[in-house]
């Protein structure tokens, strides 16, 4: 009679049932070990490429900028030299507008300065330097035509008498010839004051 032993059979199967299910959970658990390491490599990728993405967008509004910033600058800079331009020509339009008016201003000192039994016979004027040559008949005159311009504020004190002599005498009797040497301010530093000229008298016929 033959016996099988049908519990070994059947220990035998179940054992092998238990060690594929083992191997069954290993192999789900590393597979999602694994899944999970490929998530999270991709997410940190994907992280990478927008932080990346993220700063070349931003260096790209940074270039941007500076090149807004720099035609600015430019322009700020064609301002100025532009105003400095401008401003040199209005000095220079001043300049000759004051160079015009300031001979008339000067002459016409002199000539509210001249007294009686004096006149002139040149005047030269560089810069500010004023060089006036004339003949008088008194020394008072010339003394009082010397006052007259510093009173009237418009040249500098003191003005210089660089010399006065005498002349032989001619049909207008004893002369003196003078120069002096005064500094004219375009301005007047002080306001003109009433030039104190002696009451005008007929003056005598300068000599031909």
């Amino acid at each position: 009679m033959i016996r099988i032993n049908l519990l070994a059979v059947e220990r035998s199967r179940t054992k092998h049932k238990v060690s594929f299910l083992v191997t069954q959970k290993i192999t789900i658990l590393c597979s999602l070990i694994l899944l999970l390491a490929v998530m999270a490599v991709g997410w940190d990728y994907l992280s990478l490429i927008k932080d990346s993405k993220q700063a070349d967008d931003d260096l790209a509004h940074a270039q941007q900028e500076t090149v807004r910033l720099h035609s600015i600058i430019l322009q700020v800079q064609q301002f100025e030299q532009r105003k400095a331009q401008l401003q040199q020509r209005v000095q220079l339009i001043e300049q000759l507008r004051k160079g015009q008016t300031e001979p008339v201003h000067m002459l016409d000192q002199v000539s509210r300065a001249l007294p009686p039994m004096l006149w002139l016979t040149e005047l030269k004027q560089t810069g500010n330097d004023v060089l006036i040559d004339g003949r008088c008949m008194v020394l008072t005159s010339l003394s009082d035509f010397v006052s007259n311009l510093e009173a009237s504020g418009y040249f500098k004190k003191s003005i210089e008498i660089v010399n006065s002599q005498a002349e032989p005498a001619s049909a207008a009797g004893n002369l003196i010839k003078f120069s002096i040497k005064a500094q004219f301010q375009p301005k007047g530093c002080v306001q003109s004051q009433a030039v104190g000229v002696k009451p005008h008298q007929e003056r005598p016929d300068r000599p031909h």
